[in-house]
Order: C-alpha cells, then sequence, then structure tokens
C-alpha cells in the first residue's frame, strides 16, 4: 500500500474537501509547500493561492484558497481557510469579470481573489 495522508479542507462556512492524498501543494507567507506522507510537522499562514490535493486515486483537486491555516502532524493535513472554492465550483465568467472590475477600480484584494480563482480553474485542467 503506498503512503498517503488524510486531509481535511475547511472554509469557515463548510467542509470543502476530504479523502486521501498522496501530496498536497498550498501557498503559505513563506512560500509554496509541498506536503507527502511523514513530512515533517508544520503550522503555517496560508496566502490567497490555489491548493492543489494529488488523490490516491490518482485525481486532482484544485481549490482557490483565501486565507487561513495549514497544519500537518502524524499523516494528517488540515487546511482551515477563511474562504475556499473547489474549482468546479466556481462560475469563470463572474471571475473574470470580478478581476476586470478591481482592475478599474485599482483595488488589489479584489484583484488578487478573482486571480486566484481564476488559477485554480486553470490548475485543474
Amino acid at each position: 500500500m503506498a503512503a498517503e495522508l488524510q486531509v481535511e479542507m475547511v472554509a469557515a462556512d463548510r467542509s470543502v474537501w476530504s479523502g486521501t492524498a498522496t501530496l498536497v501543494i498550498a501557498r503559505t507567507t513563506s512560500g509554496d509547500i509541498g506536503v507527502m506522507p511523514g513530512h515533517q510537522p508544520l503550522l503555517g499562514v496560508l496566502e490567497s493561492g490555489p491548493v492543489t490535493i494529488r488523490s490516491v486515486d490518482g485525481g486532482t483537486v484544485v481549490a482557490a484558497v483565501h486565507g487561513g491555516f495549514i497544519s500537518f502532524s502524524d499523516d494528517k493535513l488540515s487546511l482551515l481557510a477563511e474562504v475556499a472554492e473547489l474549482s468546479d465550483e466556481i462560475d469563470v465568467k463572474r471571475a473574470e469579470r470580478a478581476l476586470e472590475r478591481a482592475k478599474s477600480e485599482a483595488d488589489a484584494a479584489a484583484e488578487r481573489r478573482a486571480d486566484v480563482r481564476l488559477r485554480a480553474v486553470a490548475g485543474a485542467h
């Protein structure tokens, strides 16, 4: 049996994804991090960015995550996000409109959120 880790991604309002994976890639305040089974324990702050999960069945799950925390110990990974959206939940046209609106209003935070959503969709395909 291949090594695996238990993953739980939770947003403030719901459980987003739960399952077993071989690799999780996330953006933290210290930079991008990849977590595999047997990784040393960690606790970090999540930056807005896509989170990529390679599930044990060979599939890939991508989510747009906006802030929160990541913790890992004993092959259990928790992603506690302020906001998280799975790539298949994202309305691409709406995200594109939000990106254009944010650019025209010079709203850097809104621009970043919209950009992360679009990158999560692109990363899932």
